[in-house]
């Protein structure tokens, strides 16, 4: 009696769980997901979009399905950023730099020199930091769930090799529209222009700009090596991406869909991370190989450098406010001690 009395008490636990596992899939309904990034299938940011949709297929039960939308056909960064607040599109991946203007505190990861690797960019945006600067876009409308991997931005010119602070002298250097970035290489010597990036490759051509700064996947895909001699390895500025979803969809999605999106994106993040500094080993290979003469700045002149553009930190912990930047300050002072 005792044995059939426990089997029917484990029977009765197997039924409530089964029970539970069919009301948590009852609450993932079937949904098409736009999901628009800039860069072309075929990028490292098309491939992990790609790891992305799957993930969420799989997780749902095939109920969630993501259209992964490249090539900037739902529109630059800056639109999109619009139509997700709108609720006109559900998720993105793209620049913290062009969310500058919505939430302030993204200017922090457009501090120059802040990251001295790849270790450093992982803890900080994967940490209390991270989240806590994330935390900020859901007043304007955006929910942020991942933080991806553009890279490390090195210099190219037709001019000369940057090699130390005043090579930098003169050189007329395309920037992206953003003020952070113009302001440092206006303290650090050279001529910033800004320019849209679809403009580049056409004024470098015809050198209406001397040079430009992008990491090493980008110069390689967008055939920079031809109209530039000298590749510079200053890791001046480590961009990151973000996974957003439009808040007015998100806040309908029950606690089961939201949880498989976040997973997908954290699962996609690892993904991303990996293949991109895999792709960014092999540009470099690729770019030295296709006759591009190319340096290292010393630690020396990257400290130069640093030092040189104080104010400009200054006005970007300013902007992100004292509290954030001490922080982060401090977090990368324990880092870099162990």
């Amino acid at each position: 009696m005792p044995f059939l009395r426990r089997s029917l008490v484990l029977a009765c636990a197997a039924a409530t769980l089964a029970a539970s596992g069919i009301a948590a899939a009852q609450d993932i309904k079937p949904r098409i997901i736009r999901f628009g990034y800039g860069l072309n299938e075929d990028s490292n940011q098309g491939r992990a979009a790609k790891v992305f949709a799957e993930a969420v297929q799989k997780a749902s039960g095939g109920k969630m399905r993501v259209r992964a939308i490249g090539a900037a056909a739902l529109g630059p960064d800056t639109q999109m950023q619009q139509a997700l607040v709108g609720g006109a599109q559900e998720m993105m991946v793209g620049s913290t730099a062009t969310l500058v203007g919505i939430t302030k505190e993204m200017a922090l990861w457009d501090t120059p020199f802040l990251f001295n690797n790849t270790r450093e960019a992982d803890a900080v945006l994967d940490g209390p930091i991270g989240q806590k600067v994330m935390d900020q876009l859901q007043a304007k409308g955006l929910v942020g769930l991942a933080y991806w991997e553009n890279g490390f931005r090195n210099l190219t010119n037709s001019t000369r090799p940057v090699a130390r602070l005043e090579d930098l002298g003169g050189i007329k250097l395309r920037v992206m529209q953003n003020n952070v970035y113009l302001d440092s290489f206006k303290q650090l010597g050279a001529n910033a222009v800004p320019l849209p990036f679809s403009e580049l490759f056409s004024a470098l051509e015809t050198r209406t700009v001397d040079g430009q700064e992008n990491p090493f996947n980008t110069i390689l895909s967008s055939k920079f090596y031809e109209v530039q001699k000298y590749l510079s390895v200053t890791n001046h500025v480590y961009s990151p991406w973000i996974v957003l979803v439009s808040k007015k969809w998100w806040d309908q999605l029950s606690k089961d869909e939201q949880k498989v999106l976040r997973d997908a994106a954290l699962a996609s993040r690892d993904f991303e991370r990996k293949d991109t500094r895999a792709e960014g080993a092999r540009a470099l290979a690729d770019l030295k190989a296709k006759g591009m003469q190319i340096n290292e700045l010393p630690a020396s002149e990257a400290a130069r450098m640093r030092d040189k553009l104080t104010q400009v930190n200054a006005g970007i912990a300013t902007t992100v406010g004292m509290d954030l930047w001490n922080e982060t300050q401090a977090a990368l002072g324990a880092l870099r001690k162990k």
